[in-house]
């Protein structure tokens, strides 16, 4: 529902005469902000979005929603999202956890016992979600998979999917996703690798240099202020830049905040949220909280978009289906929020001539986001690492690739697999925790005494600054090794498309050729990837 227009005209101009409010916040649009962790920990949330909110937050940008919105909604929303996270439908999830990784051979397992979980019996699952059942329900109504040792995808699908011939089952409400003892080097070299997944080589350095296109109003439709900003095509590519960014920087947000929120002490061997942990990883870079907001919105728009589907799903496992009706009453209130905060339009994304390419390399390059999780040495972070990456998968796939006769649940009731069903609900559940954490962090921060903060912050530059000068420089063997495999995957894949379909070749050649201009290009245009995600670890 949009705002009424007194209400609208009040807020556009108490933002447009107010620059100091937005200066003083964390949602300031420049990369250089002044006291970030001041602004992040100081920053008082919306409870009751009115007229009468003395500092406006405004619009999340490359959405249609605002962060008071997200802010006013998110104690319901993580409340149903954790009473539903128990049910036995969201809570079972298989999962193969031991594929071989694709692109390098060693995986840096972790030893430490916080990295071990176990697995679930088959017996105590109900039979109809055990793999012999899905497994032949798999293999009668899907017909359009492209296969790989233990996982396929479909042309729709933006992930690696399991084939439920292997792996163990895992009872998430057991296995909390929090500190390990897993970083150094291998964790880093995963992300690394996730964030040269980046298509499109956009940096929280040149995704934040520029003016932001949204700054006072929330737009009718996303397309204006983008092609504001940019203008015709180069507009469009803009918005398809930013929102794959803000996907995997958000997503990292998210699980960085969820270690800091549940952090041992070695010293007493307790539990509980390390201020310095977020401080360093979070606070003092207030756009990777901007992240998190995003990825929540751009969720609940997929869980809107779905809401039919998801509430004609079969969820009864004991056959008194008293659980049935629990699970779609939960399931209805989530759906019911999802549907008044979920603004996010995904009609003015892969426009153009372009488009199908260009979602086709976006495809690709967050399949291969997914599989670098078989790369994850520590099995409590590739399990939340799978689950987390298909529950974002899932949401691309929903809002990018399903028109609404698909969605029909009466037409098409075989639309999704239960995986990712669970993998969406479950990463909905973690975006809306991570929000709540950073409530619990800010209370800590009220607590801290004006001395002790200033020996926090103080802490995270340094960290920061030994972090930077100490980070490893790749080897060429391990490189070289790395780029085969990856030059291997892609072959292979060509080899398929061109087999198949002499258009869809024909396509990935003009693609290529696109690459290749604009990487010539961008040897006389520093891109700001060179910086990469500094800051960040698993």
């Amino acid at each position: 529902m949009r705002p009424a227009p007194l209400c609208r005209a009040a807020l556009i101009l108490q933002l447009a005469w107010s620059p100091a409010a937005r200066a003083n916040s964390f949602l300031s649009d420049s990369l250089l902000r002044k006291n970030p962790v001041h602004n992040v920990l100081d920053h008082q949330p919306a409870r009751n979005v009115d007229c009468k909110n003395s500092i406006p937050t405004g619009p999340i940008e490359t959405t249609l929603c605002d962060y008071e919105t997200v802010e006013s909604v998110n104690d319901r929303l993580f409340a149903n999202l954790h009473d539903l996270v128990q049910m036995p439908f969201f809570k079972y999830f298989q999962v193969d956890l031991y594929r071989e990784c694709p692109f390098w051979s060693d995986d840096g397992s972790c030893s430490d016992p916080g990295c071990a979980i176990t697995s679930v019996d088959e017996s105590e699952i109900p039979e109809k979600w055990r793999a012999s059942a899905l497994s032949r329900l798999e293999g009668s109504k899907i017909d359009d998979r492209h296969e790989l040792p233990g996982c396929y995808y479909r042309d729709s699908d933006f992930c690696f999917l399991d084939d439920n011939t292997e792996g163990d089952y895992y009872d998430l409400s057991r296995i909390p996703e929090r500190y390990t003892g897993y970083s150094g080097p291998d964790a880093a070299r995963v992300w690394r690798s996730i964030y040269e997944e980046n298509c499109f080589g956009v940096s929280e350095l040149n995704l934040l240099s520029g003016p932001n296109p949204a700054l006072v109003s929330l737009p009718d439709t996303m397309s204006e202020p983008f092609r504001l900003e940019g203008g015709g095509a180069d507009g469009g590519q803009c918005l398809e830049k930013r929102v794959y960014y803000k996907v995997i920087s958000g997503l990292h947000a998210s699980i960085s905040t969820h270690i800091c929120a549940e952090y041992l002490n070695q010293s007493t061997g307790e539990w509980g949220p390390n201020l310095q942990c977020f401080i360093n990883r979070v606070a003092s870079h207030p756009e990777r909280l901007q992240y998190i907001y995003f990825n929540t919105v751009l969720l609940l728009r997929a869980v809107a978009r779905i809401g039919p589907y998801l509430q004609a799903f079969d969820y009864c496992s004991t056959g008194n289906h008293d659980d049935d009706t629990e699970t779609l009453a939960k399931l209805s209130n989530v759906i019911s929020i999802a549907q008044s905060a979920g603004r996010f339009d995904e009609t003015v994304l892969f426009r153009g001539e372009d488009a199908n390419i260009l979602k086709e390399e976006f495809k690709v390059h967050f399949r291969n986001v997914t599989r670098i999780m078989d790369c994850v040495g520590c099995d409590k972070c590739r399990l939340w690492g799978k689950i987390q990456t298909t529950g974002v998968a899932t949401a691309l796939k929903i809002l990018f690739e399903l028109d609404e006769k698909a969605l029909d649940p009466a037409a098409n009731h075989n639309l999704l697999q239960r995986s990712e069903v669970v993998a969406l609900i479950n990463t909905l559940h973690r975006f809306s925790e991570s929000l709540e954490a950073v409530e619990d962090f800010r209370e800590m921060w009220k607590a801290t005494s004006a001395a002790e903060g200033e020996k926090l912050i103080v802490e995270a530059e340094r960290s920061a600054a030994v972090a930077a000068s100490s980070r490893p420089r790749p080897s060429p063997a391990a490189g070289q090794e790395q780029d085969e495999k990856r030059l291997d995957f892609v072959l292979a894949r060509w080899l398929r498309v061109c087999k198949e379909s002499t258009v869809g070749c024909m396509g990935l050649v003009v693609a290529m050729w696109r690459r290749g201009m604009a990487a010539l290009a961008s040897l006389f245009t520093p891109s700001g990837k060179e910086r990469g995600p500094s800051g960040f670890e698993l």
